[in-house]
């Protein structure tokens, strides 16, 4: 089939840097993610990951770990391993 199809977007210059790098890694080019994006909207009927519109109690824990109120911190995996099995007992 020929590619013949033009698809314009306008991002912030940042965005289009740190997003190229990443798909640089991936060894994908712009328009080869893009392309792999269509495929599986097409495939899918649909967005190929979910997205939802957050409730309050999601918004506020969003609002919170913005500004560090209530946000812990570990020195290490291990640390976070133990506190959640703590929790769980």
């Amino acid at each position: 089939m020929r590619k013949a199809a033009i698809i314009r977007v306008r991002v912030e210059p940042s965005l289009k840097v740190e997003a190229e790098a990443v798909l640089a890694r991936l060894g994908l080019s712009p328009t080869e993610a893009i392309r792999l994006f269509y495929l599986q909207v097409s495939l899918q009927g649909g967005l190929p990951f979910e997205v939802r519109i957050p409730n309050a109690e999601t918004h506020a824990a969003m609002k919170d770990a913005r500004s560090g109120k209530q946000l812990k911190t570990f020195k290490g995996a291990a640390t976070v391993i133990r506190a959640v099995e703590a929790r769980r007992r």
